[in-house]
């Protein structure tokens, strides 16, 4: 029993949690002309992304890393099917990929850095079965945020922004999303208070198996879009409150402007 809960620990993913949510949209009125600037726009390079997106030492109590092959639900985006098309908007963020048809993108891996507590110091073995519940419950406490670039022609990014606003509106019933023989249900996706950060952003909650809930946040910055996905494995399966981390988007909208 300890043993496999310290395997899941160490395993700890955002691919272990399926779920989703709708949105809010704040929109600066006094950008609005960036709307029409963004038809003639070019999508960044690859190799410029690279350099906008977030890097070590760029979030204070957070570590930045290369993201993992199992933190997407499928191989790409064109093996994952949704059962309403209108709802893919969503689906491909909490599946860990970029919503719409971006000409470029990047991604990250950023942790929230957790203090050690008074059991961190014992050996398993050491500790009571009400310690053991604790440290472990506090050990799956962590943030893990899917942070995203990516990059679009033209008018793209404000299309892409349109359609997810839609879909969080209009998926609220929840979804279904497949990959070969894997499945996952979303039973409910909720409009959260977007960010604010940006020309525009969305943010919502998703409900999945299990009644786990994580949270998605999007913001666009020009003909760029940062996408956000953060799961907390403790607070998700057990109602705790938690969200997108205000400082891992802060600081990318930082490296942005």
């Amino acid at each position: 029993m300890r043993v496999a809960a310290t395997v899941a620990v160490s395993a700890l993913s955002l691919a272990l949690v399926t779920g989703c949510g709708g949105g809010s949209v704040d929109s600066k009125e006094s950008k609005e002309s960036d709307g029409q600037a963004t038809t003639a726009a070019k999508a960044l390079s690859a190799a410029e992304l690279e350099k906008l997106v977030l890097a070590k030492g760029d979030v204070d109590g957070y570590t930045v890393g290369s993201t993992l092959d199992n933190e997407r639900f499928a191989a790409s985006k064109d093996k994952l099917t949704v059962t309403d098309t209108a709802c893919e908007p969503v689906a491909h963020v909490v599946t860990g990929f970029v919503p719409g048809d971006s000409a470029t993108d990047t991604s990250r891996r950023v942790t929230e850095e957790k203090k050690p507590t008074d059991t961190a110091s014992k050996a398993l073995e050491d500790l009571s079965e009400e310690e053991f519940e604790e440290a472990f419950g506090d050990a799956l406490s962590v943030d893990l945020t899917l942070v995203s670039l990516s990059s679009y022609e033209g008018d793209g990014a404000t299309a892409t922004m349109k359609s997810l606003s839609e879909a969080v509106d209009g998926c609220a019933g929840g979804f279904t999303v497949k990959s070969g023989k894997e499945e996952a249900e979303y039973s409910k996706v909720a409009s959260e208070d977007a960010s604010g950060a940006g020309d525009e952003s969305v943010a919502f909650a998703v409900t999945g198996e299990e009644n786990s809930v994580v949270h998605g946040a999007v913001v666009r910055h020009g003909n760029t879009i940062a996408t956000y996905y953060t799961v907390n494995m403790g607070k998700a399966t057990t109602g705790g409150k938690y969200t997108v981390p205000a400082a891992v988007i802060d600081a990318q909208a930082a490296k942005l402007k």
